[in-house]
């Protein structure tokens, strides 16, 4: 699924604060169990808020003004790719926006909600996953990028939904990842709201927790089950490697080891969303290079704060 979407020709000034973003196409495939594409969906959307293209928007896009009056309401043509979509389908986009964008746009039009918890294959993180080998952090790629990189020949011009779609189903049977419904993502729009809603699975070689909303983070940290940290495999308790550090103001990572599964690298995420902090963590197998990588960040991190403190002290 690939979507596009408008904002305020004014910027802030003219942003609607409960759709910063307005939908203006919806574009899908459907592909069989061989990742082959048997069926798609097109429409665009009539802007009802932002009627007026924004000058960045207009210039990657491949319509206008005029073609978008044509097109009928969101939440008609929402409700049909819904009954579209059908009743056994996992969603599969370029990046967790498209999902984001899709719920606010149906939260503004009170739409019902999406089933809980929502699995999605993060196709632009699965992509980085497989290439990238070495347990060390890498930027995401474009779509384009991506296009080029598996040799996918570029018939259609990018930017327009359906078109987006056809590539990233494209991209997916090139990469002949293995067990690809085991790779997918929980989409965290919605939180849990209590402890019998979060969510701890193991999937994809990895463990995933999903918490309810603490007061702040030093509340998250204080409790157990956010920094236990437990070997992604066999889910035995293990002792860190690396101690938890902050490698930026809403993320924390460290690195563990189990005697039988070998080097992890543990990730929280910190979500700030109605004066509440939800905890995102992840732990994945890691290898030598990306442990002496996290060692340097770690490092890194050490020497600033060092001159940080310096420097008030000499003020």
């Amino acid at each position: 699924m690939d979507l596009e979407w408008n904002q305020s020709y004014n910027g802030h000034m003219g942003e609607h604060p409960r759709m910063p973003f307005e939908i203006i196409e919806i574009g899908a495939v459907k592909v069989d169990k061989n990742l082959n594409i048997i069926d798609e969906y097109s429409s665009l959307i009539k802007p009802k808020i932002y009627k007026k293209l924004h000058s960045k928007i207009r210039t990657i896009l491949n319509y206008d003004e005029d073609d978008l009056s044509l097109g009928r309401g969101f939440k008609e043509v929402c409700s049909e790719f819904l009954d579209w979509c059908g009743k056994d389908y996992i969603f599969c986009t370029w990046g967790p926006m498209d999902l984001t964008e899709l719920q606010t746009n149906m939260d503004f039009y009170y739409m019902d909600k999406l089933p809980r918890p929502l699995k999605f294959l993060n196709l632009q993180s699965i992509y980085a996953s497989v290439t990238n080998t070495s347990g060390i952090p890498q930027s995401m790629s474009k779509l384009e990028k991506a296009v080029s990189e598996m040799n996918i020949p570029e018939n259609e011009p990018f930017h327009t939904a359906l078109n987006d779609a056809r590539y990233t189903a494209l991209v997916m049977k090139e990469m002949k990842a293995k067990n690809i419904n085991q790779l997918y993502s929980f989409d965290l729009y919605i939180t849990p709201k209590n402890k019998e809603e979060e969510i701890e699975v193991s999937h994809n070689n990895q463990y995933e927790y999903i918490s309810r909303g603490f007061r702040n983070k030093h509340a998250a940290l204080d409790d157990e089950k956010v920094t236990q940290i437990r070997c992604y495999k066999c889910s035995k308790k293990v002792k860190t490697h690396i101690d938890w550090f902050a490698n930026s103001p809403s993320s924390y990572m460290c690195v563990g080891k189990c005697w039988m599964h070998g080097y992890f690298c543990g990730k929280i995420k910190f979500k700030s969303l109605n004066n509440n902090y939800y905890v995102h963590k992840t732990i994945k197998p890691i290898d030598k290079q990306g442990i002496e990588a996290i060692k340097q960040k770690q490092e890194d991190i050490r020497e600033k704060r060092k001159e940080k403190r310096h420097m008030k002290s000499s003020n």
